[in-house]
């Protein structure tokens, strides 16, 4: 006789399917995102640390929000949470259209802000609603599963940056930009803003369509029963887990590891690519051709990670890819040609199964408690506020003990793999959490 629970019942099929476009929604908003440190910063003349601001602005809103989501998902539901996250979502994008009429950097910064805040409401709110659907024992492959979704998103989000942004933006290369009279520039920046909002103003509008559709769809009210708001208890209860407590960590430095990969291959690729001749504009674009690649090699690892997870514990392939992760940005570090270029695009298939698998076992038997665990999971995506400013100024420097910065620069993300790796090895060893 067969007991093994399904990762998934006939009931929960629509809600689950629902839930799992906001995991592409969301995949969508972080991957058009990325590009633009290095597109902001050739529209407004900036350095790539000023640049780097987009990513503070655009994590700092998972930060910010993470708790009074929870609050407000403990206090009414999983949808009601969602609903607010989406036309969050919805506004942030839209705020692009009077960001680029002001013609400003930081308006741009509080559109991306309030945007994530939006995001803050969904991670918070679908992560720990995946994980309810259906048997705890199943609960880290099911979340695996959704998450699978979301690197469908983030590639259709950096195709999008590609086509419809950093192709369409003017060609004139940076030097070129920096020697213009002010009037000349103004004019380039305006043209240059307009296209770059096109595709932020086309997301807001379909945010809003989904946010109608889940609106009128009956959805289950799995861990909805308890609405107290006993936040101090709540947190003690939880810190006091170690699984937990170290899940919080380790998730912040997965996330900037991930961020800072993706974000920084355009500068890496770059310099590699000008160094062969080729024009600043047309190394930008071939390099994210490579970022493409990596996600759709982040994508196919997610469905095999997912099936691996049938025969392999969480904890024993998080330590695995993580020490696989820290070798190839060893490669990263000491090659100065395309061999590098291909160990950072190799590195999104050890990350593929980081988050999703980070998040069930730290959640693992919290109960109705995971909103606000959830929450804390959330703000650990700060590490993709923090850390990549961090890179980018290591990157401006130009040199670091004789080989390029931007080499030096992935010594972060490799102390980023070592931490993951430690985690790994308790969820392994001492933790025993459940597959």
């Amino acid at each position: 006789m067969n007991d093994k629970p399904k990762i998934l019942t006939k009931a929960y099929v629509l809600p689950f399917i629902l839930v799992t476009i906001l995991f592409f929604a969301w995949g969508f908003a972080n991957d058009i995102t990325n590009p633009m440190v290095k597109a902001f910063s050739k529209i407004f003349r900036m350095s790539v640390t000023d640049g780097a601001l987009v990513q503070v602005a655009f994590y700092g809103g998972y930060f910010v929000m993470a708790f009074p989501a929870a609050l407000y998902i403990r206090k009414f539901s999983y949808k009601a949470g969602i609903l607010l996250g989406l036309g969050l979502y919805a506004t942030g994008a839209l705020m692009f259209i009077p960001a680029a009429a002001i013609g400003v950097y930081y308006p741009f910064l509080l559109a991306y802000f309030v945007l994530t805040c939006g995001l803050s409401f969904l991670e918070t709110s679908a992560n720990p609603y995946i994980l309810s659907m259906g048997d705890e024992r199943t609960a880290t492959q099911r979340l695996n599963f959704a998450q699978a979704f979301n690197p469908m998103g983030s590639l259709l989000g950096m195709f999008c940056a590609m086509q419809f942004i950093q192709k369409r933006l003017n060609q004139m290369e940076t030097t070129e930009r920096m020697a213009l009279s002010d009037a000349d520039f103004e004019a380039i920046k305006q043209a240059d803003l307009q296209i770059l909002i096109s595709p932020y103003v086309a997301l807001g509008i379909a945010i809003l369509v989904l946010f109608f559709i889940i609106l009128i769809t009956k959805m289950p009210k799995n861990g909805d029963k308890d609405h107290s708001l006993n936040l101090g208890k709540v947190l003690k209860r939880i810190l006091a887990i170690p699984r937990y407590r170290e899940g919080v960590i380790a998730q912040f430095f997965y996330v900037g590891v991930q961020i800072m990969s993706w974000t920084f291959i355009i500068q890496y690729g770059t310099r590699i690519f000008m160094g062969q001749g080729m024009a600043e504009v047309d190394a930008e674009v071939l390099s994210q051709k490579y970022n493409i690649a990596a996600m759709i090699i982040f994508c196919a690892s997610r469905f095999i990670c997912t099936f691996l997870l049938k025969y392999i514990s969480p904890g024993k392939l998080l330590m695995t890819l993580a020490i696989a992760g820290g070798l190839l940005i060893c490669g990263v570090i000491g090659f100065q040609d395309i061999k590098g270029l291909y160990c950072l695009v190799g590195v999104s298939a050890c990350m593929s199964l980081m988050f999703p698998t980070i998040y069930g076992v730290a959640l693992t038997g919290l109960g109705d408690d995971a909103k606000f665990g959830a929450a804390g999971l959330i703000m650990a995506i700060l590490g993709g506020s923090v850390l990549p400013p961090l890179q980018a100024r290591i990157i401006d420097a130009g040199t670091v003990a004789g080989i390029p910065a931007v080499n030096a620069s992935f010594i972060i993300p490799f102390i980023c793999f070592v931490v993951i790796a430690i985690y790994g090895y308790r969820v392994f060893k001492v933790f025993k959490a459940v597959r």
